[in-house]
């Protein structure tokens, strides 16, 4: 029972550990990648659908890097 478990978690753990450095590391800033992160993961909890999700992480750091550059 617990071997059927761990497996059933690798995949999101193995897909979280590849992502979440990207996903810092992708834009000119690292705060710019942090803020959008944080706005997706707020408007996920909300509800919000993937599409909504990435246009609002993309409008974020477009906004962020505009303000720093």
């Amino acid at each position: 029972f617990r071997r059927v478990l761990f497996r059933s978690y690798v995949p999101y753990v193995t897909l979280a550990v590849m992502t979440f450095p990207a996903i810092l590391t992708s834009t000119q800033t690292m705060w710019s990648g942090l803020i959008a992160l944080i706005g997706a993961v707020i408007l996920a909890w909300k509800g919000g659908n993937l599409f909504q999700v990435a246009v609002i992480s993309c409008v974020l750091v477009f906004v962020v890097e505009l303000i720093i550059y």
